[in-house]
C-alpha cells in the first residue's frame, strides 16, 4: 500500500524560509521521478518542481532561484527547500510521481501560509 506523507508546512512571514518533507512508503522511490505540487484556494493543482531518479531538477518559473528540490533515496524522502517566500506561495503542497499516469493516491498535503 502506497503512502505519501507531507510535512513541514506552517505560517511564515514573507521573505522567510521553510523546508518541506515527503516520506514515501510502499513505492519504488529511488526509481521514481518525483515532484512537488501546490494548490491554492480556488485554483488547480500546479507542478512546482521535479527531480528525476538521477537528480536532474526542474522548476516552475515562479519558484526558480528560490526553491530547491532534493531527495534522499536511503530514506525514501523528498524535500523542498523554500526560500524568500512570497504571499503567492500560499497553498497546500503535495508530493507525487511526476508522470501523471503513474501517480499514487494523493496524501493530505501540508499547508504553507505566507503573510505579508
Amino acid at each position: 500500500q502506497v503512502q505519501l506523507v507531507e510535512s513541514g508546512g506552517g505560517l511564515v512571514q514573507a521573505g522567510e524560509s521553510l523546508r518541506l518533507s515527503c516520506k514515501a512508503s510502499g513505492t519504488r522511490f529511488p526509481s521514481n521521478a518525483m515532484a512537488w505540487y501546490r494548490q491554492a484556494p480556488g485554483k488547480q493543482r500546479d507542478l512546482v518542481a521535479s527531480i528525476t531518479p538521477g537528480g536532474t531538477t526542474n522548476y516552475a518559473d515562479s519558484v526558480k532561484d528560490r526553491f530547491v528540490i532534493s531527495r534522499d533515496n536511503s530514506k525514501n524522502t523528498l524535500y523542498l527547500q523554500m526560500n524568500s517566500l512570497k504571499s503567492e506561495d500560499t497553498a497546500v503542497y503535495y508530493c507525487n510521481h511526476l508522470i501523471r499516469q503513474r501517480q499514487y493516491s494523493w496524501g493530505q498535503g501540508t499547508q504553507v501560509t505566507v503573510s505579508s
